[in-house]
């Protein structure tokens, strides 16, 4: 059995690591000295880097004439990037056919197997128009389409200030109380208020981000920080429980401070309880800032 995959403690053979399983399945696709007689290929869940993988394994031909467009769908439900808008859109569209809520299919089975081979039976063969025209679906992918045009407008416009510290691998964004908090899609099916993360991540490549907004804050890791990421090495996620239970301590506002685990895959500290700190911005950075800098890393998705 061959496994190509970015996961955290996964091996591939040498020569194949990529940021995306996307581009390990591409890579592939080059290596014959790899190939080996198949009768299955697998995944155990559903997602657009998923849905990729798997349809470069099964439709080679029809997956190497579309790499970039591809690849970048790829990015844009991994890692919330995009380059050609087309992907973007047609990354959203994947997002609401997973969403047992949203979806345009007619079966939505309860139990999560059996609902990932259904969205694979049905977007591997849809994959190829996704990706030529992905017009197509705009009913699916239109609304976010304008929250994510609205949330990039407003990064555009410098209302939403945006400060880099490289030696903590974070980005600081001071947003006005009126930007757009509508969100947008991560990954297959899940959602996140706010800005759009593709307007965020496309304006930073900082991998941890604290969003202040008024008297609210969240600070989060990106998911290129979870997974074996290639083309640079992050900065390695640390516990904020320890900063979550000091911030909590202080609170006076009702609510309180969590930190969902370096081991999620967008793990956010954020208050609970209460819709605005009592503390301070200047405070709640400065901590945050000082644990980030001072804590030993605690976790390391690399094979050691």
């Amino acid at each position: 059995m061959l496994a190509l995959t970015h996961w955290p403690q996964s091996v591939v053979p040498a020569g194949m690591e990529a940021d995306l399983s996307a581009e390990m399945a591409f890579a592939y696709l080059r290596r014959g000295d790899l190939h080996e007689p198949a009768a299955v290929v697998s995944n155990n869940h559903f997602d657009q880097d998923g849905l990729v993988s798997v349809f470069a394994l099964v439709q080679p031909d029809a997956a190497l004439a579309r790499r970039p467009f591809l690849v970048d769908l790829a990015a844009a439900g991994d890692f919330a990037t995009y380059r050609d808008r087309g992907a973007a859109r047609a990354s959203m569209a994947i997002a609401s056919f997973a969403d047992p809520i949203r979806s345009p299919l007619d079966e939505t089975p309860d139990d999560y197997p059996t609902w990932c081979a259904v969205l694979y039976e049905e977007l591997l063969g849809r994959l190829p128009e996704l990706c030529d025209h992905p017009d197509r679906y705009r009913q699916l992918w239109a609304v976010e389409d304008e929250t994510l045009s609205a949330s990039e407008a407003v990064v555009r416009s410098g209302a939403v200030q945006i400060e880099e510290l490289p030696s903590l691998d974070l980005a600081v964004l001071t947003l006005p109380e009126n930007a757009p908090d509508a969100g947008g899609h991560r990954f297959a099916s899940q959602w996140v208020t706010g800005l759009h993360p593709m307007a965020v991540n496309n304006a930073t490549e900082r991998l941890a981000l604290l969003s202040i907004r008024g008297s609210n804050y969240e600070f989060t890791y990106r998911y290129e920080s979870w997974v074996q990421y290639r083309s640079r090495r992050p900065r390695p996620r640390v516990d904020l429980r320890p900063l979550a239970d000091e911030l909590t301590a202080d609170e006076t506002s009702g609510g309180h401070w969590v930190f969902e685990g370096v081991e999620t895959l967008t793990p956010r500290l954020y208050l609970r309880g209460s819709e605005e700190s009592s503390l301070t911005p200047i405070t709640f950075r400065s901590r945050l800032e000082a644990h980030l800098a001072m804590s030993e890393p605690a976790w390391n998705p690399y094979v050691s």
